[in-house]
């Protein structure tokens, strides 16, 4: 080999070592050829250690994977290959710091032929490290969930807020028209509260709304079920393939959880001297459909009807 040829040769292989990324070369039979220092930093194993062993003695993890598979076709048919990183993550143990840390580093794998005349195939093995934008994706997809969450969330009481009620409510009346089904709505409403806010301070009223809040969406099982806070003091919960009866049923234990809060309020029109809430009551029934807001609209009537009894009652009433 003329003097050229091998400067050349030295420097393709200086080169392959300073690149900040990991380049295994195999030879025919699969034996490591070229271990860069990139994989020596990583995985804690020399060059000079590695370069004349077969490579799956090394990993023999990696014997029947995709890796194996890779490389079987760039040796033998001359066929690169991207191993996809949602389903090969950190095929390599290789570290960050190896011997500390224990958590692999994120890989992207790249495996190629190589070929020379005259000279048997090679193929090259190269591995990035992307954990630092797999954890960007990660942190954008957390920040997402939590921008999702205060989006469709009341930022006072945690449960649906109003924007989430609408969204809701149009996919189970679609739902509700299109599988033939029932769909009730509650309108509710915490009696005098204005009353409560002026007499114990907003802050009072704020904690009051949280109390009624949580205690009336504990009593929801099912997941379809929403409670949003529809405005104020006044909140709804849509109730999905849920009949008059069934509706009334649910509003009754509702009406009985806020009683047993038993929250001090003296300025309380009953003689309870307690908080307690009003539900109005609609239910579209499974054979006359109606649209959105004349089942609101008839929750409103309910709700309107319950308070004029007297409060801390349940009316119910059919759309028109």
């Amino acid at each position: 080999m003329d003097a050229h040829l091998q400067h050349r040769l030295q420097l393709l292989e200086s080169v392959l070592c300073a690149v900040n990324v990991g380049a295994i070369v195999l030879d025919s039979e699969r034996r490591i050829v070229l271990w860069n220092t990139w994989m020596a930093r990583h995985s804690a194993r020399s060059g000079e250690e590695m370069v004349g062993q077969d490579f799956f003695a090394v990993f023999p993890e990696l014997r029947g994977q995709r890796v194996d598979t890779a490389i079987q076709q760039a040796l033998y048919n001359n066929f690169p290959s991207l191993l996809s990183q949602t389903l090969n993550k950190a095929p390599f143990p290789l570290f960050a710091q190896p011997g500390v840390d224990c958590e692999r580093l994120q890989q992207a794998v790249e495996v190629s032929p190589v070929t020379a005349p005259d000279a048997p195939r090679y193929c090259l093995i190269q591995i990035n490290d992307v954990s630092i934008a797999v954890g960007r994706e990660r942190l954008l997809r957390e920040q997402a969930m939590v921008l999702r969450s205060q989006t469709f969330s009341d930022g006072l009481t945690g449960i649906a807020n109003r924007r989430h009620f609408d969204v809701a409510m149009e996919k189970e009346h679609r739902r509700a028209k299109r599988g033939c089904l029932p769909l009730s709505l509650l309108m509710i409403d915490i009696d005098n509260f204005k009353a409560y806010n002026d007499h114990y301070g907003h802050q009072k009223g704020d904690q009051c709304l949280i109390q009624v809040a949580a205690a009336l969406a504990g009593i929801l099982k099912r997941p379809a079920d929403l409670m949003a806070r529809y405005g104020g003091e006044e909140f709804a919960i849509i109730l999905p393939d849920t009949d008059v009866e069934q509706a009334s049923l649910m509003a009754e234990a509702l009406r009985l959880r806020a009683s047993e809060l038993a929250i001090p309020h003296e300025r309380s029109s009953s003689d309870l001297r307690q908080v307690t809430v009003s539900i109005g009551i609609a239910t579209q029934q499974h054979d006359r459909p109606v649209d959105i807001s004349t089942l609101i609209g008839a929750a409103d009537r309910a709700l309107y009807q319950a308070k004029r009894g007297g409060r801390n009652r349940i009316h119910s009433c059919l759309p028109d």
